[in-house]
This record gives structure tokens, C-alpha cells and sequence, in this order.
């Protein structure tokens, strides 16, 4: 692998006593790249991520940031970092204006005009106290500072946490102008709509192992795409012993076929279809939801 890659993770171990978060984990983000982040609470992401940002230190494995490795360079990396955790938490006395003041001069680097015209987009009053502010807006603050500075990476973990759905949209615009602009965006997300609309590829992670790893269109042709057939009750029987013929389950209630199959099974299902002249079929590719609960969902 490239030394070069924004987030370079090769089995990576973090314990805490008895307990393993991450058991081997891979992660790789490569340049101007939006990649989803997915599992479900205690799967091992923000574990992983506070090894990309140099809080927890791995006990095996290689891990990279920008080239370098935070368990030794993270005052470096975090200049070049923008990081949105899921729960904000700011200075209460400050105002919002003096939050973005303080967390630039950490950083050491600022663009105040893009700010300004962040600030406006998400509807936010720099002027009042953040003990004020509701959680979307403290939320808020977080995304202004992060999405204006002028870093490398963003790694956002549920960055939308307590925003309203116009809110939201907002923050989908922001971040895909900022992938067109080159920058890199590491997104974890328990939200698969939010992934699915921005990201490129897609992480998956169970117990602190990956799951399913690629990019988006890959992973979709890997899942099942639903069939369903509509048409009268005396076609419908005929159309499932040639179903099964060809190795296809179908399911129905009398009217109605509903099958799942690979996409390459796809061209068959609809051309037995076609030869009944059943006229009402949808046909739906599979969505990372889809992909996501075939790993969670118990049987």
C-alpha cells in the first residue's frame, strides 16, 4: 500500500484490560475520497478513530495519518485535521465567534471569509454564549469549524447529530463541494442514507473487524437486488416452476412474486417475466442498507 494514502490502518489491536474494541482491523482512505465509516454502536468506530487522532495509542498494528503516525506525531497531524466528534462539547462562556477564534489558533491556520458564509448557510449566531445554544447548535459550531478550515482530511464521526433535515442537507452540500475540491473525508455514520448519498466507499465493521470493505458499486453488485412481479393468479404459478427451474426462489401471495437474486441473475428473472407478458414489475438494486443489516440482523 502507498505510504501516501490520507488513512492507512493494517491490523490494527486496541484492548482495554480484558476487553478487545478492535480485533485486526484494515482501513484505507485514499486521496479526495468520501468514505463511509458503518457499524453500530461499540462496533469499533470511535475507538478508531481516536487512534487516527493520537488519544488512544494501538497495541498492535500500523497506522498512518497523513503519512505520519499519530501515536507519535498527532500535534502534527491534528494542524491538518478537521474532526467533528458525535457529542460537542465547547468552552460554555465563550460565544460562538470566540469558539472558532480559539480553536483556529490552535490550529494555526484559518479561513475567516468561508466561516462567515458557513455561519449563514447553517443559520448560526456567532454572537451568543454557547451555553445558550441548543445542542444542533453547538453542533453547528463544530461543522463551521471543521468544514472552513483549510485542511487535508475531515474525519467525521455523526456529524449531523441534532441537526434538523434542512440542516442536514446543507452539511450533504457542503461535504460533497469539498470531495469535488479534492479534500479527503473519513464519515462515520449510523445514518445509511447520509453515506449512501456521499460516500464513494464504504467500511463496514463488526466487533472491531471489517466486514465488508470497497467501493459503493461493488458492494451494491455483491447484494441482492428485490424483484417483484405483479399479475394475474392463474400466470403466476407457471412463472415460478420456471423460476426454480433456473435455481430462483420466489415467494407470493397469489397475485404477486416477490424474488431475490444476484445481479447477474437479474437478465434471466426479467426475461421469464417478459415471456408471460407480465407487465408490472419493479425491479430494485440493493442499497447499503441491505448490506449493512445482512451483517446485523439475526436470523
Amino acid at each position: 500500500m502507498s505510504e501516501f494514502q490520507p488513512i492507512r490502518v493494517e491490523s490494527l489491536v486496541k484492548r482495554f484490560g480484558s476487553f478487545t474494541a478492535l480485533d485486526g482491523l484494515d482501513l484505507v482512505v485514499s486521496p479526495g475520497e468520501v468514505h463511509g465509516f458503518l457499524g453500530p454502536n461499540g462496533a469499533g468506530k470511535s475507538t478508531t478513530i481516536r487512534v487516527l487522532l493520537g488519544l488512544y495509542r494501538p497495541d498492535a498494528g500500523i497506522v498512518r495519518v497523513l503519512g505520519k503516525d499519530p501515536a507519535h506525531e498527532s500535534a502534527t497531524i491534528n494542524r491538518q485535521v478537521s474532526y467533528i466528534p458525535g457529542d460537542v462539547a465547547l468552552w460554555p462562556n465563550l460565544t460562538g465567534g470566540q469558539v472558532l477564534d480559539a480553536l483556529a489558533g490552535l490550529r494555526g491556520s484559518r479561513d475567516e471569509a468561508r466561516e462567515k458564509e458557513l455561519s449563514e448557510l447553517f443559520d448560526l449566531d456567532l454572537s451568543k454564549k454557547v451555553r445558550t445554544y441548543s445542542k444542533g447548535n453547538r453542533q453547528k459550531v463544530a461543522l463551521v469549524a471543521a468544514l472552513s478550515a483549510p485542511t487535508k482530511l475531515l474525519i467525521l464521526d455523526e456529524p449531523t447529530s441534532g441537526l434538523d433535515p434542512l440542516m442536514e442537507k446543507v452539511f450533504t452540500d457542503q461535504v460533497r463541494l469539498l470531495a469535488e475540491r479534492g479534500r479527503t473525508v473519513l464519515l462515520s455514520s449510523h445514518i445509511l442514507a447520509e453515506v449512501q448519498n456521499l460516500c464513494s466507499a464504504v467500511t463496514i465493521i463488526k466487533a472491531g473487524r471489517v466486514v465488508e470493505h470497497g467501493d459503493l458499486a461493488t458492494l451494491r453488485r455483491l447484494s441482492l437486488t428485490r424483484v417483484e412481479m405483479v399479475a394475474d393468479p392463474s400466470v403466476l404459478p407457471q412463472v415460478t416452476t420456471e423460476l426454480a427451474e433456473s435455481g430462483i426462489k420466489a415467494t407470493g401471495d397469489g397475485t404477486r412474486l416477490v424474488i431475490q437474486v444476484s445481479t447477474e441473475q437479474v437478465p434471466a428473472v426479467l426475461g421469464i417475466a417478459a415471456s408471460h407478458q407480465i407487465g408490472q414489475v419493479t425491479c430494485e438494486p440493493a442499497s447499503l442498507e441491505d448490506l449493512f443489516l445482512s451483517h446485523y440482523q439475526e436470523s
